[in-house]
C-alpha cells in the first residue's frame, strides 16, 4: 500500500490498483472547502497519470459522505456578507465533476453517511453508489434559496427520472436509503461497517478488467448522456442569479443562526 503526499483535508491510499479517497474533515461533516476542492482535485488529476492505478473509491470520515459547501468558508462566502459562489463553482467544484465523469477510471462512490448539497452533486457524479444502510441524501440547495449546482441537474433527472429530480431538487427533503435504493441512486444498499470494504471490492473488479472499460465509460457518456460541459455551465450561470438574491442572503443568515429562513421570492 502506499500514500499519497500531503493532500489538504483527504487521505489517500492505493492498494491492488486501487485508489481509495477519503474526505477527512469529519467535525464539519466533509463540507468542502476552496482548500479541500483544490487539493482534490489534484488528487484526481494525479492518479489519472498513476499507471498503478485502475479504480477509484471517495468516501468520507466519520458520519458524513460531504455535507456540501462549506458555509463558514472565508474563501467562498467572506465574513463581510460577499461571496466568491461563482468562481468556487467555475475554478473548483466544475473541474473536479468533469475530471470524475470524464475519467476513464471507474469511480465508487463509497456514501457511508449524509451526502448533501453538492455533496450529493459529487455521488451522483460517481459511476457507481455504494450507500450504507444509514446514509441520507438531500439536494439542500433550496434550502438556502440556491440551485442545484457541480453537475446535479445533468447527473440526477438521469439517475431518477426528470419528476422524481425536480421533487428532490424543490422540496429538498431527506431520503434514506431505502427510499434512494427505491429510486435507483443506489448500486448497492449494505451496512454501515461494510460500505467501504464493499466499494472497494467492485473497484478491485474493474482494477483487474480490460483496457476497454474506459473506453465503454467514455462512449456512454458522449453518446449515453449528452454534453456535460453546457449543463454545468447553464448551472454556473443560474447561479449566479440565484447568488444576488435578497432570497440567498436570508438563507446564509438564518442558517448561520439555525432558524428557518424567510424568503420573499426576491
Amino acid at each position: 500500500m502506499k500514500t499519497l503526499t500531503a493532500p489538504v483535508d483527504h487521505r489517500v491510499e492505493i492498494a491492488d490498483g486501487v485508489a481509495t479517497i477519503t474526505l477527512d474533515r469529519p467535525q464539519a461533516y466533509n463540507a468542502m472547502t476552496a482548500a479541500l476542492l483544490e487539493s482534490l482535485l489534484a488528487t484526481f488529476k494525479q492518479l489519472e497519470r498513476d499507471a498503478a492505478v485502475r479504480a477509484i473509491v471517495l468516501t468520507g470520515a466519520g458520519k458524513a459522505f460531504c455535507a456540501g459547501q462549506a458555509l463558514d468558508d472565508v474563501r467562498t462566502l467572506p465574513p463581510d456578507g460577499s461571496h466568491e459562489l461563482f468562481n468556487t463553482i467555475e475554478r473548483r467544484y466544475n473541474p473536479l465533476i468533469v475530471a470524475i465523469m470524464t475519467s476513464e477510471m471507474p469511480v465508487i462512490a463509497a456514501v457511508n453517511g449524509v451526502a448533501a448539497g453538492a455533496g450529493f452533486s459529487i455521488a451522483c457524479a460517481c459511476d457507481f453508489r455504494i450507500v450504507a444502510e444509514t446514509a441520507s441524501f438531500t439536494t439542500a440547495f433550496v434550502k438556502i434559496g440556491l440551485v442545484p449546482d457541480s453537475a446535479m441537474s445533468f447527473t440526477l433527472p438521469r439517475l431518477i427520472g426528470y419528476a422524481k429530480a425536480l421533487e428532490l431538487c424543490l422540496l429538498s427533503d431527506k431520503v434514506d436509503a431505502q427510499r434512494a435504493d427505491a429510486l435507483g441512486l443506489c448500486t448497492k444498499v449494505v451496512p454501515a461497517d461494510e460500505v467501504v470494504a464493499e466499494a472497494q471490492l467492485l473497484a478491485a473488479r474493474f482494477a483487474h478488467g480490460p483496457r476497454s472499460l474506459g473506453l465503454i465509460k467514455r462512449e456512454l457518456l458522449r453518446n449515453g448522456l449528452g454534453d456535460l460541459r453546457a449543463a454545468v455551465e447553464y448551472e454556473l450561470q443560474l447561479q449566479s442569479i440565484a447568488g444576488a438574491t435578497t432570497d440567498f442572503a436570508e438563507g446564509l443568515a438564518a442558517f448561520a443562526s439555525k432558524r428557518a429562513p424567510v424568503f420573499r421570492g426576491e
